[in-house]
């Protein structure tokens, strides 16, 4: 057995005030298969960088592993895949078709080239190069990026096979299927988990429920402790003043004996202030409690009644082009229904998208009627036309800027991005952008296609309950079998001509 031993581990980003590790110590087990978890942020990506060496920082990372990271970097595209995976180091074709085999995938793929393969395709043989050379420890950095359902579980069964690697990922069922270990980069510490996702997430609760009653046993007794000493307090002042006599009389002026008086004073004064420490040493203990529990505020929505029974609906509507791309479907989406649209890569998912505001280029057949005069609030996949400052882009939209800036911050963008302009964002801020401009946009219908890229759990939960609390009519294409269970009521499932 060999380990990764990280002693006193200490590293922050210049731009940022709070160091993303402060004196981490933590040993990580080689045949582990671990799940990397925590919110956006939070530094996952970053510990894989330090994993590698390719960030300064201090403290100790002890291994004696070549670590390999996913996704490959690929420099020229437009070679033949074969090719474009010789690029980190000669591999044997039989390795490579062996483990394409294994994910499923024809290893004909090699011999194309690879700009031309889909986004699951180039996440499959990618993968296959990382687990060719079996000397290496694989970093996988988000593997479930464009792949759709199907896929999930191919790559899911793929890796089930393998031993020793660490993931980030943010599709839950995916690490419930593939990890035995978690790690959570939470608020202030890293914590290590012996399971899946769903055990993390129990153990989790049960930690935050038991500190959640902590602390309200901690505020009760702060309440007392606060009241006496307070109490304490005054009484004591009240005989100090009864031991120095009323200002209108003579010496004392009193009939009680003031060295008496004075010495209860003092005891009492000196047990307030004890009071006092004591109550401190409780605020302070408080402080260290809830500091790893994650706030999350809930988003708003804004869905409006409409007077329309059927927001839209389809009859044997089939797409094609030269061929069709799926079989043909019939729905109908009533008020405060959500339906999801599910099937492969490839199927039309987002090409239904298009036909329902009338923009696919291809041929249609069959019907597909949207209601008349309904306000559609519409969040897309490719949204890199966003543009300009926020507050702009809210005038141009039509919202409101609190709005937007507000369920901007409940998704986690950083205040110091509000002026940054849209374009020169990251992906996964303008991403945010774009979801939080459909939030804030009143609406009858909104139109979400793959919402959840670039989100956390804790964005995925957020959307999950702010959609189950105002119930808007909904389309939801996403290939996240978990969050689409949870959200929708009803589903459709775009299967293609020439399956079974």
């Amino acid at each position: 057995m060999t380990t990764i031993n990280i002693k006193n581990l200490t590293f922050g980003f210049d731009s940022q005030e709070q160091l993303l590790f402060d004196r981490t110590n933590l040993t990580i087990d080689t045949t582990w298969k671990l799940g990397l978890l925590g919110r956006n942020g939070r530094g996952k990506t970053t510990l894989l960088r330090l994993l590698q060496n390719q960030l300064p920082y201090s403290g100790e990372i002890n291994h004696g592993q070549t670590f390999v990271y996913f996704p490959l970097t690929i420099h020229d595209p437009q070679q033949l895949t074969y090719h474009v995976l010789q690029e980190s180091g000669d591999v044997e074709l039989w390795r490579l078709e062996r483990e394409l085999n294994l994910l499923q995938t024809a290893p004909d793929v090699l011999w194309r080239p690879f700009d031309t393969l889909s986004g699951g395709e180039q996440t499959k043989v990618r993968l296959a190069r990382l687990f060719v050379d079996e000397e290496n420890f694989p970093l996988i950095d988000e593997p479930t990026n464009h792949l759709d359902i199907t896929s999930r579980g191919h790559v899911a069964s793929y890796l089930q096979q393998k031993t020793g690697f660490i993931v980030v990922s943010h599709d839950r069922q995916f690490i419930d299927d593939v990890v035995d270990h978690v790690l959570a980069i939470e608020k202030s510490q890293l914590v290590l988990y012996k399971g899946n996702y769903t055990i993390y997430e129990t153990q989790k609760q049960q930690k935050d429920a038991y500190e959640q009653e902590q602390n309200k046993k901690i505020k009760k007794e702060i309440g007392r402790l606060q009241q006496t000493a307070a109490e304490k307090a005054e009484w004591s002042r009240g005989r100090e003043r009864d031991k120095l006599g009323s200002p209108n009389k003579k010496g004392s002026g009193g009939i009680f004996d003031t060295g008496a008086i004075g010495a209860r004073a003092a005891r009492t004064m000196k047990r307030s202030k004890a009071i006092v420490k004591r109550m401190d040493d409780q605020i302070q203990e408080k402080s260290s409690l809830l500091k790893d529990i994650e706030h999350i505020d809930p988003l708003k929505m804004y869905p409006l009644t409409s007077h329309h029974d059927v927001l839209l609906q389809a009859e044997n509507l089939q797409l094609s082009y030269e061929r069709p791309l799926f079989e043909p479907i019939t729905f109908a989406l009533r008020h405060k229904e959500r339906l999801g649209i599910e099937g492969p890569n490839g199927s039309g998912k987002s090409s239904l998208i298009q036909a329902i505001f009338g923009q696919f280029a291809g041929q249609v057949t069959g019907n597909m009627q949207l209601a008349h005069n309904i306000k559609v609030s519409r969040v897309r996949q490719n949204y890199e036309d966003n543009q300009g400052t926020l507050a702009l882009f809210a005038e141009e939209k039509g919202i409101a800027y609190q709005d937007l800036l507000s369920n901007l911050k409940k998704l986690g963008l950083e205040r110091s991005v509000f002026h940054t302009p849209i374009e020169k964002m990251s992906m996964g801020q303008r991403k945010r952008v774009e979801l939080a401009k459909s939030l804030a946009t009143p609406a009858d219908l909104f139109i979400w296609d793959e919402p959840l890229n670039y989100l956390d759990v804790f964005n995925q939960q957020q959307l999950a309950e702010v959609i189950a609390l105002v119930e808007p009519t909904m389309v939801i294409v996403e290939h996240d079998r978990y969050f689409l269970d949870q959200v929708t009521t009803k589903q459709v499932v775009l299967r293609m001509p020439n399956e079974s």
